[in-house]
């Protein structure tokens, strides 16, 4: 696989949002021609030749080293993600590359599966990097009852989230959903780029989406680790849960996402109500097209 245009997208979009102001360069003149920094200064501000760095911003990362790298993370002012995201591009760009491949389908092994059967109060799902939702318990089906209700499987949070009108209802804030989606998976890209499930599936939503395909081509990343999520529930409304990201060590590529709320909050009791109402209901079918 030859990832240059990946390498020369994301490192001259990282050098047009760095200001000469933030990069401390004060004494320019004021007619510039590129928005953010110019490649000149670029490579001053990571100790390199201008040669050198045009050739990296050319897609060539093969035999960057470490220390280059960090450098340039420095001048392009890199946040942690931005980072891990370099040094997967310049992993993927080395002699080690290999062929594109699909990506075998992994069960999920049934000791997690006890594991969520056991979390009767927390709503759980583990995904793999390209957001599938591959197995869930109970609360947290009913938790994403309308994601579950399409018939398609494997259930895809980004096709949800993109393709279905139900999401800008359920995603209590869409448009953050949105960019974080995207962002993970244009991180999962970086991480993953021999891996044709998701190039398909991208492929798929920069043709369906065009919301999608604009936040594509910002190429913007992230870590997915916690945080709050937003929800607009069809059943007992707004809930505003605070979120885990645990990776499952023997399962690379897999994580859990457990979701909680403040005891004695209103979150709190809206998931003990929908608790309730799961224990009666068949959350997808609930839901289903032609209910």
């Amino acid at each position: 696989m030859d990832n240059r245009d990946e390498v020369k997208a994301f490192l001259s979009s990282r050098r047009a949002k760095v200001t000469p102001e933030q990069a401390g360069l004060n004494n320019l003149s004021r007619t510039r021609r590129v928005p953010g920094l110019r490649r000149s200064e670029v490579a001053d501000l990571a100790g390199v030749s201008v040669e050198y760095y045009a050739q990296l911003e050319r897609g060539n990362l093969a035999g960057a080293s470490e220390s280059v790298l960090d450098a340039l993370g420095r001048a392009l002012q890199l946040d942690e993600a931005e980072r891990e995201h370099l040094l997967a591009l310049a992993r993927a760009a080395g002699p080690a590359r290999r062929p594109r491949r699909r990506a075998p389908a992994r069960p999920v092994r049934t000791s997690v599966i006890r594991m969520l059967q056991g979390m009767t109060e927390v709503p759980a799902i583990v995904q793999n990097g390209r957001l599938d939702a591959l197995a869930t318990n109970r609360l947290g089906q009913a938790l994403f009852a309308p994601v579950f209700a399409r018939p398609d499987r494997p259930v895809n949070l980004a096709r949800f989230t993109f393709l279905n009108p139900d999401a800008r209802t359920l995603w209590g804030n869409w448009t953050g959903v949105a960019d974080d989606t995207v962002a993970l998976l244009r991180t999962e890209a970086g991480r993953s780029p021999f891996d044709t499930g998701l190039t398909d599936l991208v492929g798929e939503l920069s043709t369906r989406s065009d919301d999608f395909r604009v936040r594509w081509a910002a190429h913007d990343v992230r870590l997915h680790r916690t945080g709050l999520k937003h929800i607009q529930h069809p059943v007992v409304g707004a809930l505003h849960l605070s979120y885990e990201v645990m990776e499952l060590i023997a399962d690379p590529g897999m994580t859990l996402v457990a979701y909680t709320a403040a005891a004695g909050s209103a979150d709190d009791d809206a998931l003990r109500l929908l608790a309730s109402w799961a224990g009666t209901h068949e959350a997808a079918e609930a839901f289903g097209a032609d209910s």
